[in-house]
């Protein structure tokens, strides 16, 4: 199997190649979700990218058959023209297969993404790699979109493939880069960039896998029902929710590290309350671990019920968190703020492009 890096760097003259940083949200996930930002005025969400990446290759052939391949799940599957693949019952790479079903194009080409990101890890790598390859897509296909473009129909698509509603937040990020508040307004949806040093950010966050998968379409959904069906002590919970996230874009414009601890403390003691499932032994063990080792408050990343958890911690206690962690079946990932959101590259991995 081909190991991220090689992946990026055996690209050859005339392949698009893009890649998409994941993300970790810190405050007001889930209310993202139409419509239920709709129902707390001046809800935001804030969420920072990581440099753990995606990517999508498109090497063109000279027929019609279609090569579906993800290095990562080892999935493959050939398809001898366009109608071949509109036609099949199911696919191997639904991802990749959904998006050419969008896009349509009639040439033959072989399609491969990769992803740095552990399966099921709650830091959206689905979605990062549906805008690494939507924008992929595009290109082979000669259109012109712009970013919100990328955007709308890389979640439209996600939502086609998973069959429950998508949450926005999660592809601005793979977008954009850096430290974000998606604002969820009647008006439409809009980014804003946080102005926080990298620096800072790396040096006091640590990110870790649980070591169990998660599906945050199906936690996402039951708590969607809760809250559409009225049930009121949901409806409380995201209130709450939304002023903790309006906090937190303030906590970090201000680099208010005290409240920033605060607030992820508060919004995980939350987010576990909305609905059985959210937390896990496992995930209440690692974050007791890493608490006790020099972390100062920690949530799940996503929807949680497994996946990666994220924790601020006292600048210098990187090390010790992370060897406490190992000794209990965590697993520490290399963790960075992704400064840059989509590129394209060239063949030889110059960087051509922030799109």
């Amino acid at each position: 199997m081909l190991s991220f890096s090689q992946f990026l760097s055996t690209a050859r003259d005339g392949d698009i190649l893009t890649t998409a940083p994941c993300r970790a949200d810190l405050a007001g996930g889930t209310i993202d979700i139409w419509p239920l930002y709709l129902f707390h005025p001046g809800a935001v969400s804030v969420n920072l990218a990581l440099e753990i990446l995606t990517a999508c290759r498109i090497t063109p052939r000279q027929d019609r058959e279609i090569h579906l391949q993800s290095h990562d799940t080892g999935r493959a599957e050939r398809f001898a023209n366009l109608d071949e693949l509109l036609t099949a019952p199911a696919y191997a790479n639904p991802l990749a297969a959904y998006l050419v079903r969008y896009f349509q194009p009639r040439e033959g080409f072989v399609l491969e993404t990769h992803s740095e990101s552990p399966a099921g890890a709650g830091i959206s790598g689905s979605s990062a790699l549906m805008i690494a390859a939507t924008a992929a897509l595009a290109r082979f296909t000669g259109l012109q979109l712009e970013l919100e473009q990328v955007r709308v129909i890389g979640q439209n698509v996600e939502a086609q493939l998973i069959r429950v509603p998508t949450g926005c937040q999660d592809y601005y990020p793979a977008l954009y880069g850096g430290v974000s508040a998606i604002h969820l307004e009647v008006s439409g949806i809009r980014r804003e960039e946080i102005s926080v040093s990298a620096d800072d950010i790396d040096s006091r966050f640590v990110l870790f896998y649980t070591g169990a998968p998660r599906q945050s379409g199906i936690n996402n959904w039951e708590v969607f029902k809760q809250h559409i069906d009225g049930d009121q002590r949901v409806v409380g919970n995201f209130a709450q929710l939304a002023r903790i996230a309006q906090a937190m874009k303030g906590a970090l414009q201000a680099r208010d590290w005290k409240q920033v601890e605060e607030l992820l403390g508060e919004e995980w003691e939350l987010r576990r309350s909305n609905a059985p499932g959210i937390t896990t032994p496992v995930i209440d063990k690692l974050i007791e671990v890493a608490r006790s080792n020099g972390a100062r408050a920690a949530k799940v990343c996503g929807a949680g019920g497994g996946g990666c958890v994220i924790a601020l911690i006292e600048k210098g206690s990187r090390h010790r968190v992370e060897a406490a962690l190992r000794q209990h079946g965590g697993e520490p990932l290399d963790f960075r703020l992704a400064r840059e959101g989509l590129r394209y590259h060239n063949a030889n991995r110059r960087q051509t492009a922030q799109v």
